[in-house]
């Protein structure tokens, strides 16, 4: 069975001279949720531009399920769906119209297109409002219109650039449950977000891309068995002092009442648990300081570029 997306050798160097794709290398299985990863200006945009034909790329394959790019453009298009970061409709159009006239573009009539219409806006919880303007919605139905509308020709493969970005909790993670549905169903997604805890939540698997080269290509469950070291807070019942340490541990005081302790693989919390019951001191809470993703995000990262700047990792990673 074809790969739901293979890409082989693919350049991209614009005429400033810039190169941000340096001859990558990627396959996605069919029935896989996916993400890719990387830090602003990585080569993600560049990737997904070239595999939705909004770019030229200067050399390499690229194959949409069985479909080659360059030869097949037609059908490899018909089995791709995309939700842009930017809304990309006309705000004066119905929101049903839209999709009907989405529909269109694939050579399906707007009684053929119909049923399909109605099961994602029923869905995406758009139905009550198919004949408002687009105009009319707020961000977040904006967000899930365009899920909609990448939809509604049933491609086999999904990409979604930073469907969530302001969305409200809330609202993401209905947004999760309606994308994990799918995926079970058999829809092939690629998954970019600056909320990492998302790609760790929802991917199998997962590429990072850095200044046009994959640092990394494997599954969650191996990418994550790789961090070495996360950081936990302790929430204590009382206020610490500002010298407050744990013998055997790296960790410093994080806040009035809370303490940061660095965990390296294999080691246990219940050691610190007991310090800190000796000093006097109770636990009402313990929590990651950030996702394990996060951590080795940064981590591989800042380890194959030599070191990124705090300001263009906090964009990705917050």
């Amino acid at each position: 069975m074809s790969k739901a997306l293979e890409i082989t050798g693919l350049s991209k160097r614009y005429a400033s001279g810039v190169e941000a794709l340096k001859g990558i290398d990627l396959s996605v299985e069919n029935g896989d949720f996916f993400a890719l990863l990387g830090p602003n200006g990585a080569g993600k945009s560049t990737t997904l531009g070239i595999v939705s034909s909004l770019i030229n790329k200067t050399k390499g394959s690229v194959r949409i399920l069985g479909h080659d790019l360059d030869t097949e453009r037609d059908k490899a298009k018909r089995s791709l769906g995309v939700v842009p970061q930017e809304f990309n409709f006309s705000v004066f159009e119905k929101v049903e119209d839209i999709l009907v006239t989405q529909a269109g573009f694939y050579g399906i009539t707007a009684a053929e297109a119909r049923p399909a219409v109605e099961h994602y806006l029923k869905e995406l919880g758009l139905w009550e409002k198919r004949r408002e303007q687009a105009r009319n919605l707020s961000g977040g139905m904006k967000r899930r219109l365009m899920i909609a509308r990448a939809l509604v020709h049933d491609p086999g493969l999904l990409i979604l650039d930073e469907p969530t970005a302001g969305v409200d909790i809330e609202l993401r993670r209905s947004m999760w449950d309606f994308l994990t549905r799918i995926n079970k169903a058999g829809k092939t997604i690629i998954l970019t977000t600056h909320y990492l805890e998302e790609a760790e939540a929802l991917c199998r698997n997962i590429a990072i891309i850095d200044r046009g080269s994959i640092v990394k290509n494997t599954s969650k469950k191996e990418l994550l068995s790789q961090l070495r070291k996360q950081t936990f807070v302790i929430d204590l019942d009382q206020a610490v002092d500002e010298g407050l340490q744990v013998s055997g541990f790296e960790s410093r005081v994080g806040g009035p009442d809370s303490l940061e302790v660095d965990i390296l693989q294999g080691e246990s919390l219940n050691g610190v648990f007991e310090q800190l019951r000796q000093k006097g001191l109770n636990v009402v809470g313990v929590r990651p300081k950030a996702n394990r993703l996060e951590e080795l995000f940064i981590e591989l990262v800042r380890g194959a570029s030599g070191g990124v700047s705090k300001p263009a990792l906090q964009k990705e990673v917050e």
